[in-house]
């Protein structure tokens, strides 16, 4: 069953290598790209898609960055709220004792 997994994932990355190889065959045409103040820039089609894709692709990670940040902030902060609690727990409570059992539970 593995194998067929892999072998149906090998065929769809195929398919899509094929698919976006076609593509960038049948748009080989130059194209002109008219910036302000009278500049312009001359390229193949597919070469001014694949920089426009690459471009929205760097825009939405760094997007993403000031949350990523925020969220490992958040994390590291938790971290240390539960190590600092659970080096206060009490000697004679039951968490203390699953704390420095050495048999694991339910074996």
């Amino acid at each position: 069953m593995t194998s067929l997994v892999s072998i149906l994932q090998w065929l769809l990355k195929a398919a899509i290598f094929f698919t976006l190889f076609a593509f960038a065959l049948n748009n080989q045409a130059d194209v002109t790209v008219r910036f302000f103040f009278g500049y312009q820039w001359t390229a193949p089609l597919v070469l001014v898609v694949l920089i426009t894709f690459a471009a929205g692709l760097l825009l939405g990670v760094l997007g993403m960055v000031p949350r990523w940040w925020r969220q490992r902030r958040a994390a590291a902060h938790a971290r240390k709220l539960s190590e600092a609690s659970a080096s206060q727990v009490l000697p004679n409570s039951p968490a203390a004792d699953a704390a420095t059992s050495s048999v694991p539970h339910g074996l």
